[in-house]
């Protein structure tokens, strides 16, 4: 399957005959921060340099013609016919849903998409080919939409359409990106600082566990609702608090007794990572690494024992990891069990430990773990092709 540019741009001129824009949306890593984007807290992304290609272009008719270079398969609807359908039809379907709701301008138009974003590693592929989308049409119709809002479109469109209750996380990291720097964004007011992240010597190495729990959707609805359970009780005892944010995790401690056991675990996690998160950004403005990697191996650990959302697979990995000075900080990354472990490794000897690290997996689980070193990159925009 096509998963370069030039050849995105060549499946369209072979299928549609004339001359695309070529755009590119990236996936995204979140290096700390997790659980807290729907909690009001603050999260720490970054775009990556794997992502999604699209070549568009209108077609002077009333219908779309997309195809998904990666599945094979081709969607034609006139857009007077837009509904739900099943599968990858729904993320392309959903932002085009959310241009005619919004009256802005668009027409049909023809599409290619596809790219290097392995699916299920929780490195955001559906928000990319949102954005990816989005963008595309906004730049090609003329539609005058900022980046924040194009983010805003997406999260309603996969809210809507695909129908996950996602946070903005993903769709603000994959437009807002930039390269070799994180964003601290607050999920609460969506104002964001760009924060530099001098990799120097070190990589970022994500590790994929390969394990797909189909609990994973309805443990994390359940997370959400202890969390609402927990805030709705701390706002009896604290009548100003508003989000987590305006908590501390000693205030929370001192309400123990009033919480269900699995909800104080939950709100001690929230406030904890959102106290974490700003910590990292202090330690990122001045350049250490290496007590933002601890903190990564706080995170992991509330993961693990107070939000639960880990699983051994995940929990191996970091272990492994610790076992390697090399490796200055890793968790696991996203929703929850299974997905990517995320880890912060120097770039010497890096082969051999990660090598060793996955080998041992293989032993314990009988699974391959796939490896990607990601580097950090711009966020979606149009590219040129010579």
């Amino acid at each position: 399957m096509p998963s370069s540019p030039s050849a995105i741009k060549k499946k369209f001129e072979t299928l549609f005959g004339h001359m695309p824009q070529m755009f590119f949306a990236p996936g995204r890593i979140n290096l700390i921060g997790e659980h807290v984007d729907y909690n009001n807290g603050f999260v720490m992304p970054a775009a990556i340099d794997k992502g999604v290609w699209f070549a568009v272009a209108p077609n002077a008719t009333d219908k779309v013609h997309v195809y998904s270079a990666d599945m094979d398969e081709y969607l034609q609807v006139p857009l007077s016919g837009i509904k739900k359908m099943s599968g990858w039809e729904n993320y392309i379907l959903g932002v085009v849903d959310q241009f005619i709701k919004n009256n802005y301008p668009i027409s049909g138009f023809d599409a290619v998409f596809g790219g290097n974003l392995p699916v299920g590693a929780g490195l955001s592929s559906s928000a990319a080919v949102e954005c990816g989308l989005a963008f595309a049409l906004n730049t090609i119709f003329k539609s005058g939409i900022s980046k924040v809002n194009i983010a805003l479109l997406c999260q309603e469109a996969e809210h809507s359409f695909p129908g996950v209750q996602c946070g903005i996380m993903d769709m603000f990291a994959s437009m807002m990106g930039e390269k070799g720097k994180v964003l601290l964004l607050d999920c609460d007011t969506l104002g964001y600082e760009t924060l530099p992240f001098a990799a120097g010597s070190h990589s970022i190495v994500l590790i994929n566990t390969n394990v797909h729990h189909s609990l994973a959707g309805g443990e994390y609805n359940k997370r959400r609702n202890e969390a609402e359970e927990g805030l709705r009780i701390i706002k009896q005892k604290y009548p100003s608090v508003k989000t987590f944010r305006d908590m501390s995790p000693q205030q929370v401690k001192e309400l123990k007794n009033h919480f269900k056991e699995n909800v104080y675990k939950r709100c001690l996690f929230i406030t904890e990572e959102i106290q974490r998160t700003k910590q990292a950004a202090g330690f990122l403005k001045k350049n250490n690494l290496q007590a933002f990697g601890e903190l990564m191996f706080e995170t992991h650990e509330g993961l693990c024992k107070l939000y639960e959302v880990s699983c051994g697979e995940s929990d191996f990995l970091v272990e492994q990891a610790k076992l390697h000075i090399e490796i200055i900080g890793a968790r696991q990354m996203g929703g929850g069990f299974g997905g990517c472990t995320i880890n912060i490794i120097q770039k010497e000897n890096a082969e051999n430990i990660i090598s060793s690290i996955t080998k041992s997996y293989k032993e314990k689980f009988g699974v391959a773990a796939e490896v990607y070193e990601v580097a950090l990159s711009s966020g979606t925009g149009e590219i040129a092709l010579h």
